[in-house]
């Protein structure tokens, strides 16, 4: 298409640009035509294909036998969960009210020890476990020692005692027996731990005790100082049996040994007594339980 000569140049650019992409667009279109007729003759050649092959088919095709489906297996079932048995915690008692007497500073610690040990999630912190003990130190010098704690805290701002080892070491140089070693030592020179009435039972009980707080540790002393204060009936028996002495140098053996006679001591006062308490079944000979008879001239019935 020819253009005024007049016409602008870029308005001659852009119409011929515009008659230019008209034209591709043009080919493109014959092109597309051509390729979507080529697709259409393919697919009606194959559709006749498919069709002559159903027209060859036979008209009934051989029965299959009805098979059931498989079953189908059921889910494994998984056991119920055992229910959580919850733990019940035993049943704590709080230490006694403490006051300051020696002998049973002992005994105050380690009941405090010990619910400190079963009940730890009571307490935040040591400081806690400390006040919370303080809080039994009730009347004579214990009250006044707690007092004095707190006085301190007041002095200085800050609590006297940090640890609950702390504690513990304070709490035994004043609540503690001063001379316990050595007044165990002296009990066991003199006499004052021998058996004397007691059952083997209470008397081990002490005399371990004792040991314990005189720091004995020898097998051989052990043994010497036990078999001494043995009553002489346990202790001669022990020394006369046949067979099975104790070793001098096996303390549990004497122990063992010295319990099992004085329970078998126990047991026969035990059945004699039951004796002695009976009545006798038989009375006392009446004149009319003799009869005269015999050749000898007098019998008993």
């Amino acid at each position: 298409m020819s253009l005024p000569s007049d016409t602008p140049q870029g308005i001659a650019d852009t119409l011929g640009y515009l008659q230019h992409h008209l034209q591709e667009l043009t080919e493109r279109q014959h092109i597309s035509k051509s390729n979507i007729n080529s697709t259409l003759a393919a697919l009606t050649v194959q559709l006749q294909q498919l069709t002559q092959l159903v027209a060859n088919l036979p008209l009934s095709l051989p029965a299959t036998p009805n098979t059931p489906p498989p079953p189908i297996p059921s889910p494994p079932v998984s056991p119920s969960p055992t229910p959580l048995t919850r733990r019940t915690r035993p049943k704590l008692s709080c230490p006694l009210d403490f006051n300051g007497e020696r002998h049973n500073g002992r005994a105050f610690l380690n009941s405090c020890s010990l619910y400190i040990h079963l009940a730890p999630e009571q307490f935040q912190d040591e400081q806690e476990r400390i006040l919370w003990a303080l809080t039994f130190f009730k009347g004579g010098c214990a009250a006044k020692w707690s007092e004095n704690v707190f006085c301190q805290e007041v002095d200085t701002s800050i609590f006297p005692i940090q640890t609950w080892g702390e504690f513990e070491q304070q709490f035994q140089l004043h609540f503690f027996p001063a001379n316990t070693e050595a007044d165990a030592i002296n009990a066991l020179k003199g006499t004052s731990y021998y058996q004397g009435n007691r059952t083997v039972d209470d008397y081990l009980d002490s005399f371990q005790a004792l040991v314990s707080d005189a720091g004995y540790m020898d097998p051989r002393t052990l043994v010497v100082k036990f078999r001494r204060g043995l009553r002489v009936g346990i202790q001669s028996q022990i020394t006369t049996m046949p067979y099975g002495w104790p070793a001098n140098t096996d303390p549990n053996a004497w122990y063992k040994v010295a319990q099992r006679i004085d329970q078998a001591h126990l047991t026969n006062e035990a059945f004699q007594s039951v004796l002695r308490s009976t009545p006798s079944s038989h009375s006392k000979a009446s004149p009319d339980h003799f009869i005269y008879g015999g050749p000898h001239g007098r019998g008993r019935r």
